[in-house]
């Protein structure tokens, strides 16, 4: 027996459906997925990214939007809700309802575990043909690693990495430094089983 098909959902009816929701829904080719409900730990990362970035961003002619925005790819092929997404200059504010971003210059997504594959795979492929977008980042929720993907003239994408509450990394298409204390400043990691036993041995030393 062949598995059943989902049903087809129409851009049209996604932004239907989504004007009267309570819960934010986003959407692939034609299939409604539910957002998953975030993690304290991930609202904070978001807000605290958020928080830093406003400042960088004051006098530069930038602002970001948070969770709330939709942005619309590939003329409502897809529609997703990025956790921050960076705009310089004027935002386009449009697509089929009038209400979607379809110039994000930076878009970054907090990770969990569970998504970052999802983040770093089809995500980063759906996102990457917004023609604005010139830097993807993701914030891992459960170390202090952030990764960066930057858009190269030849349209291939420079990856870097940073790890470590002591590392920053510099956006390149806003000129801004991010720094990973500011980033994860009101989360705790919990402290890795081999550090914990070089501690113990140097304090009975």
């Amino acid at each position: 027996m062949s598995a059943q098909q989902k049903p087809f959902t129409t851009p049209e009816e996604y932004l239907r459906k989504e004007a009267e929701a309570f819960e934010k829904s986003e959407y692939i080719t034609g299939e409604i997925i539910a957002m998953a409900g975030a993690t304290p730990d991930h609202n904070t990362i978001v807000a605290d990214t958020a928080i830093s970035l406003g400042v960088l961003l004051r006098e530069k002619g930038c602002g970001l939007y948070l969770q709330d925005q939709r942005v619309q790819v590939r003329d409502g092929v897809y529609y997703h809700y990025p956790d921050i997404s960076v705009v310089c200059g004027k935002a386009d504010i449009g697509g089929k309802d009038g209400m979607c971003l379809l110039n994000p210059l930076i878009i970054i997504e907090v990770a969990s575990p569970s998504t970052s594959q999802y983040d770093r795979g089809e995500k980063f492929a759906i996102y990457r043909a917004i023609d604005s977008l010139a830097e993807y980042v993701i914030i891992h929720q459960d170390q202090p690693l952030i990764e960066r993907y930057l858009r190269q003239p030849d349209e291939q994408w420079l990856f870097r990495s940073v790890e470590g509450l002591g590392a920053s990394i510099l956006l390149d298409s806003i000129h801004c430094t991010l720094k990973l204390t500011e980033v994860y400043a009101r989360v705790t990691f919990p402290e890795h089983p081999a550090r914990s036993y070089d501690r113990l041995i140097a304090n009975n030393q």
